[in-house]
């Protein structure tokens, strides 16, 4: 079977890459889903039953508190994807929250694959270091049984943490040279990012959902960032290898996404081989 042949007979059993993002507003969250299927444009929504709405409607149902978890998000630029977005439950709303849990609960049980949920984006804002986990980050993952389905925990707006560290050893920094200045201010970055302790708390053995893994994106509003750091973790973060594919599908142009995606299975098999070896 040829390689596009074997994309094809994927994308009939599979059908389209399915994503819940999640995250408060102003998280970054659509300049995300814009960034990772290559387009400014806005995504076109549809319900449950492929009817498609009109974007004016969705947003006046949103500002009155009512949202419907389960339409979908596709952008015309990459159909490979379908999102769905959480919007509500953030903000407080019991209502929303139980509807998220539910939905994320229906979609995993689901028997046909294309109506599953592949993976969870959870979008956490790092402009206000001192509260980045609030309570529904508290709740999601203390509460939430996300099942097999991988959770990648996306910080944004990573680059506001780079003002509070230069804050912080500013005077340290006189008459030192630029690298070294540079070396010291990302040092303190990720002291800055760790003393949240927000990862660990994410983290915690008691919540039921833990991220598989995490990503930082920054300065996501200029014309050059992309999302592939995101796309290939979450990529090695599913256990079904056909999953991986439909995955990588969506991405062609990627190509070091794709020959990773290519050598690693080689890489792994190898690697058992010489184990069995020496066992």
């Amino acid at each position: 079977m040829t390689t596009i042949d074997a994309q094809s007979d994927l994308r009939e059993r599979i059908g389209r890459f399915r994503v819940l993002i999640i995250g408060r507003a102003n998280a970054g969250k659509t300049t995300i889903l814009q960034k990772v299927c290559n387009t400014t444009e806005d995504p076109e929504i549809y319900d449950i039953k492929g009817r498609k709405i009109d974007a004016a409607v969705v947003e006046a149902t949103i500002k009155r508190g009512n949202h419907d978890i389960k339409n979908e998000m596709v952008f015309k630029s990459n159909p490979g994807f379908v999102f769905h977005d959480s919007c509500g439950f953030e903000a407080g709303s019991e209502e929303e929250f139980d509807s998220m849990k539910t939905f994320i609960l229906d979609r995993i049980n689901a028997k046909k694959l294309e109506e599953r949920i592949h993976a969870i984006w959870y979008c956490i804002p790092m402009d206000d270091s001192s509260r980045t986990f609030q309570r529904s980050e508290e709740k999601f993952f203390s509460e939430c049984d996300t099942g097999h389905v991988p959770v990648v925990a996306v910080f944004t707006k990573f680059e506001a943490l780079r003002p509070v560290a230069f804050g912080e050893i500013k005077k340290q920094l006189n008459g030192l040279a630029k690298e070294e200045r540079l070396r010291r201010i990302a040092q303190r970055v990720e002291e800055v990012f760790m003393n949240t302790g927000v990862w660990d708390r994410l983290c915690d053995p008691k919540n039921r959902a833990r991220p598989k893994c995490y990503v930082r994106l920054e300065n996501m509003n200029k014309a050059s960032a992309n999302c592939d750091t995101l796309l290939e973790r979450t990529t090695f973060a599913l256990d079904d290898e056909e999953l991986r594919l439909c995955l990588v599908s969506t991405q062609q142009s990627n190509l070091e996404l794709c020959i990773k995606c290519a050598v690693e299975p080689l890489v792994d098999r190898a690697h058992r081989q010489l184990l069995s070896l020496y066992n």
